[in-house]
């Protein structure tokens, strides 16, 4: 099979497309055959030498962990998913490829409304807003501050926040992004110095919880704006959680909350706003592209 992988750790530059050889599906797995391939910072991190817990980099290494594509081959005892199959799933690495192998609990249908290039890229920064949201409590009445609220995960943010009842989504964007960010529900704001008096002036009760996909300058934000650090999550500043006493927010991704956000796409209470697809041959671009940290929605790999 065609993929794209990375034989030595470093920039966007090592990622090149190789032959590899088609992976079997063992009991309880199916094989997709792969038609789009979401791109996280996530996959950036894998090509630059980060090694994620629980995973076993082995070079020459194929990234990628959200998928989306046709079922062609189903291992001992799977039930319920018959080969031609349209699904989306995830996994920790090797979904930048033809064909990837995932235990039968990492996927779920898609539905017919769902384009490819959404399907492919829900999985990761939906699971991850969700994941998030969910920590550090948000729900009916808060005063919710987003940073980086374009970007997918942002965007997946504030969505959530709005349908479990926020009621008032603040979200840091640039000013080209603002009236993106006020049709997702949020009430934009741009970031950079005076960013927490801006807020204040918005929400002059206060801001319950906060979500950071930005970096630094925005955790460090936060801290000045929401009273209880325990409602203050960053999927950026690691570095920064133990020195401002905030909590490591880790979440394992499953099909259950995937089919909850599916279904939200369903009836049209979730949106999938696609920055650009790149075919396969073009993933150092797409990487080059996504660690810009502009722009708004998601980069999504087309390969079948």
């Amino acid at each position: 099979m065609k993929a794209a992988a990375f034989r030595l750790v470093g920039g966007p530059e090592v990622m090149e497309v190789m032959s590899f050889p088609d992976p079997q599906a063992g009991p309880g797995q199916v094989r997709v055959r792969v038609k789009t391939a979401g791109v996280q910072h996530y996959d950036c991190g894998v090509r630059s030498g980060w090694t994620p817990q629980g995973v076993d980099i082995r070079l020459p290494q194929i990234p990628g962990n959200e998928f989306a594509g046709i079922v062609d081959q189903v291992g001992d005892g799977v039930t319920g998913l018959d080969i031609g199959s349209e699904v989306l799933g995830f996994g920790l690495l090797n979904c930048y490829a033809e064909y990837v192998v995932v235990g039968a609990d990492q996927i779920v249908s898609k539905p017919g409304s769902m384009t490819w290039e959404e399907a492919g890229g829900l999985t990761g920064n939906g699971q991850g807003a969700y994941i998030a949201m969910k920590a550090i409590g948000v729900g009916p009445g808060d005063t919710v501050l987003i940073h980086g609220a374009a970007g997918s995960l942002g965007a997946f943010a504030v969505q959530l926040a709005k349908e479990w009842g926020a009621t008032t989504i603040i979200g840091t964007a640039s000013e080209s992004n603002h009236d993106y960010v006020r049709s997702l529900g949020a009430i934009p704001i741009t970031y950079g110095e005076g960013l927490v008096e801006r807020v204040r002036a918005l929400a002059p009760n206060g801001v319950d919880a906060a979500f950071d996909t930005a970096g630094a300058e925005a955790v460090r934000a936060s801290v000045d704006l929401v009273q209880d650090r325990n409602r203050i999550c960053t999927f950026v500043a690691y570095d920064l959680i133990e020195e401002l006493g905030l909590r490591f927010i880790r979440g394992e991704r499953s099909a259950a909350r995937l089919a909850e956000l599916v279904d939200l796409h369903s009836k049209g209470r979730l949106r999938i706003h696609i920055r650009q697809t790149f075919p396969l041959e073009q993933v150092a671009d797409a990487h080059k592209l996504i660690e810009t940290r502009h722009g708004r929605g998601k980069i999504v790999l087309t390969i079948g």
